[in-house]
């Protein structure tokens, strides 16, 4: 006997507006990276130029957590379907 069980796009109302809802999140999210990323390149520049490593350093690591961050809102929906993929082949 084999079972097989599809995600289900009109089984319960809303769901619409809730794809719209996680659209506009990741959208915030994104806004909020750039955000972070020149706020962080700022202090960064600022920590350099006043010879301050401890500024400059935290100004580095917010830019890479502010890439990173943008990397995972963008790349969101591409990772869970390829964990989808990967766990409909077990």
């Amino acid at each position: 006997m084999d079972i097989s069980i599809d995600p289900n796009t009109t089984g319960l109302p809303g769901i619409e507006q809730l794809r719209t809802i996680v659209g506009a999140g990741m959208t915030i999210g994104l806004i909020l990276s750039v955000l972070a990323l020149i706020v962080s390149a700022v202090v960064w520049g600022f920590g350099s130029n006043s010879a301050n490593p401890h500024l400059a350093g935290r100004g580095k690591v917010g830019v890479v957590v502010a890439c990173g961050a943008a990397i995972i809102c963008g790349a969101s929906v591409t990772l869970i379907n390829f964990f989808w993929d990967v766990g409909q082949a077990v």
